[in-house]
């Protein structure tokens, strides 16, 4: 009983740890190149909700998430939601490529291949990893592990009436 309490305490503790790490946050000044040559410079996206998340090919929860971010995009582009997925360093451009067209993803993804991003959101490591930015451009959530749509939803609606 000990050893589990023990355990559910540091799990609060790294989850607090994280929260406070990042919420409120003001998301750093980055520009992404995305796989069809757009540059998209994230102070320019500020007046919308914004999910960055970042991603690798051979993850496979990465790779299971992906519908639900689809549907996700499809049912809030309309209404001013920007999602930008961020391929890791060590990815293959070519497997990003490859994997992006046969999930025909709706919505952006860009190479890091310096690390730089990743870098810019506090040194992202593991993936998957999503930050969801408000209008004004804080970090209103950050979610390491994978992301499911209803988690969102109730997130980003509010939002949608702040553009």
């Amino acid at each position: 009983m000990k050893k589990k309490l023990g355990v559910l305490l540091a799990v609060v503790w790294i989850a607090v740890w994280v929260w406070r790490g990042f919420a409120d946050r003001v998301s750093p000044e980055v520009v992404f190149m995305s796989l069809q040559g757009e540059r998209i410079r994230l102070g320019d996206l500020r007046g919308h909700p914004v999910l960055v998340s970042f991603w690798a090919s051979d993850c496979r929860a990465c790779v299971e998430e992906m519908p639900e971010l689809a549907a996700l995009h499809r049912d809030y582009a309309g209404r001013g939601f920007k999602l930008i997925a961020v391929a890791m360093r060590y990815d293959l451009p070519n497997h990003v490529v490859e994997l992006s067209r046969a999930a025909r993803l709706p919505y952006g993804v860009a190479l890091d291949p310096l690390g730089e991003i990743a870098a810019a959101f506090g040194g992202v490591e593991l993936v998957p990893n999503h930050f969801l930015l408000d209008p004004q451009g804080r970090v209103a959530l950050h979610k390491l592990g994978r992301m499911a749509a209803g988690e969102l939803c109730p997130l980003i609606e509010p939002m949608l009436g702040e553009n």
